[in-house]
């Protein structure tokens, strides 16, 4: 269950730092208010995986599901150019992650 709500809090990582990109969206009502739950949820479930899940261990999934994410929605949105050398490094993080899933 801890290393669900890591993804997951990987994933809520990823919708505020894609808010945060673009400074006007906090002027927003809507985008603040999704910016704020996200990054408290994003928190919350990282501090609450670690409970559970070795700190220096949970820390660097977060930041890769967060990151990752972030970078391919940047690219699917066309923000981010889509190379295969940033495919083959995105896959070189989640590989990371799987193998550090693995050793624990």
């Amino acid at each position: 269950m801890a290393w669900i709500i890591l993804i997951l809090s990987g994933a809520f990582e990823a919708v505020w730092a894609t808010i945060l990109g673009r400074p006007a969206n906090l002027q927003r009502p809507a985008l603040l208010a999704a910016f704020l739950g996200s990054l408290f949820i994003s928190m919350y479930g990282l501090g609450w995986a670690m409970r559970f899940i070795p700190t220096g261990t949970a820390y660097v999934v977060w930041v890769a599901v967060g990151a990752s994410l972030t970078v391919v929605y940047a690219m699917l949105t066309g923000v981010e150019p889509v190379t295969w050398i940033r495919v083959l490094f995105l896959l070189m993080i989640i590989s990371g992650v799987i193998g550090l899933k693995l050793a624990s």
